[in-house]
């Protein structure tokens, strides 16, 4: 008898969820790693390259982003090539005056180097040599795109929605489009509020836009006014967007309501979250930024975020920094080291044994020549956010999973360690009653000391009699002599 499709993928009751071929468990995400005894959560810190992937054309005066490259954008990974929507700033008609869009596109073979293919879509400043993208509207901010393959229709592959001016506020519109090129607008504003857009992702069914928003499109409580705050957008199939929105990630508002507001000097939520979906889990991140009366003193830091649902997201550690803006700084000009914005987008993909994140670097200068932003990257080892590992005064400690449900076959479980032969994997069941097949003696272990898929083997058991159960994992870890066991991410597959 064939297996059905719900019988082969891994299901967690308590958190509504349910995904196909593998499940990720990430040492961050203090949902599916619940419960723990005598363990720390340690966070990584990104390897942040210097040199920047994609740059102003500040020779080609014709050139769309002749002035900024904005990564409130998106990029992809599809088999040989690497692909980036981007907005881009040029010198306007004025003096200190910029123009902001259309929509840009670019290509490469590795992710680091990137050619501007001429599309020939629309004329900008007498040229249609360049690489923009033919919209409605040519006042244009963030662009975020996704591939959905499961759309039955071709000529909706790609997704994209995007960061229109109104003439008095920003919003979103969407599109489609076959090939990523060439885009059939959709219906003018389904959200008709401010929005500035962070990403745009599916998960759980549902496509989300995440963004900031502010007074008097939303309030903090009371009705008071609002800073910056991050709040997400959904729609359950791309053509219809609900009027509801829902409070994604906030920041404190002053105690006294009088200091509240996206003018008043204290940290709110920049663009919202740039997340990507892995099933189980979305990582993300939010622009901590640090309001000044002044606009040209304002910085703005990355702080990392997760979500189970794709609408609330939660810090792994309250406060954090995970790309303080001083640790990607944009370049100085004429010696001139101006503050730096770093913000957000579609930018998170693992590459291979990477996870690569892009981001943007803006040189907060006062409008005109000097205004400038690039896109830059920061790289980890796939997976390795952050480690739980033994506090320093303890030899032992151990970690439970939620319950998932086992697929049709059993599962395969990949630890993504280091010291992986100082830790022991139990199984339980929903109520935390050990398997005595698949514990104590007869625990699970890897045969290999670390690395990002170190595999486990239960000595007596058979996961595939396990089809259909309620079970949870429980990882012990022992130190030892040389044996400093942490452990990053679980992957079920």
């Amino acid at each position: 008898m064939a297996t059905s499709t719900t019988e082969q993928r891994f299901e967690f009751p308590t958190l509504g969820l349910a995904v196909g071929g593998s499940a990720l468990l990430l040492a961050i995400d203090d949902h599916l790693l619940p419960l723990r005894r005598n363990l720390c959560l340690s966070m990584a810190k990104p390897h942040v390259r210097a040199e920047p992937v994609l740059t102003p054309q500040r020779t080609i005066p014709h050139a769309p982003d002749r002035i900024a490259t904005h990564f409130y954008g998106a990029v992809l990974q599809e088999q040989d090539r690497f692909r980036m929507w981007y907005y881009p700033v040029a010198l306007g008609d004025a003096p200190g005056e910029l123009t902001q869009g259309p929509v840009c596109y670019a290509e490469s073979t590795d992710g680091l180097v990137w050619q501007r293919p001429v599309l020939g879509q629309m004329e900008f400043k007498g040229s249609r040599d360049n690489n923009a993208i033919a919209l409605p509207e040519t006042k244009i901010e963030g662009v975020h795109v996704i591939r959905d393959d499961d759309d039955p229709d071709p000529g909706r592959r790609y997704k994209m929605i995007y960061n229109p001016h109104t003439g008095r506020f920003w919003s979103i519109r969407t599109a489609t489009s076959a090939d990523g090129i060439t885009w059939q607008p959709g219906p003018e504003l389904p959200v008709t509020e401010f929005v500035e857009q962070a990403s745009f992702y599916k998960h759980a069914g549902l496509y989300v836009v995440n963004a900031q928003t502010i007074s008097p499109w939303h309030y903090s409580d009371g009705g008071a006014p609002m800073g910056r705050q991050a709040y997400a957008w959904v729609s359950p199939d791309f053509d219809t967007w609900l009027d509801e929105t829902v409070e994604s990630f906030t920041l404190p508002e002053p105690r006294n309501p009088e200091e509240r507001g996206p003018r008043k000097p204290y940290d709110q939520v920049h663009i919202g979250i740039g997340a990507a979906s892995f099933g189980t889990v979305l990582v993300g991140m939010f622009g901590l930024w640090h309001n000044s009366p002044v606009f040209h003193e304002i910085t703005c830091d990355l702080s990392l975020v997760v979500s189970n649902d794709g609408l609330h997201f939660r810090e792994p550690v309250k406060g954090g920094i995970f790309i303080a803006a001083d640790e990607s700084p944009a370049p100085p000009v004429d010696g001139v080291q101006h503050p730096t914005i770093l913000a957000q987008g579609n930018g998170i993909l693992n590459v291979g044994d990477e996870t690569w994140i892009y981001h943007d670097r803006w040189r907060n200068a006062p409008y005109g020549e000097d205004y400038y932003s690039e896109v830059a990257l920061a790289t980890l080892p796939r997976d390795r956010w952050g480690a739980l590992g033994l506090n320093p005064d303890q030899s032992q400690g151990s970690v439970w999973s939620a319950p998932f449900r086992v697929p049709a076959g059993g599962f395969t479980l990949l630890l993504n360690a280091d010291g992986a032969h100082g830790m022991q994997v139990e199984l339980g069941d929903e109520s935390f009653t050990l398997l005595p097949a698949f514990s104590g003696e007869q625990s699970g272990r890897s045969s290999v000391a670390g690395g990002l898929d170190c595999a486990v083997a239960w000595p007596a058991g058979d996961t595939a009699a396990l089809a259909g159960q309620r079970v949870r994992l429980r990882v012990r870890m022992t130190r030892a002599p040389g044996v400093e066991p942490r452990l990053y991410a679980m992957s079920l597959q």
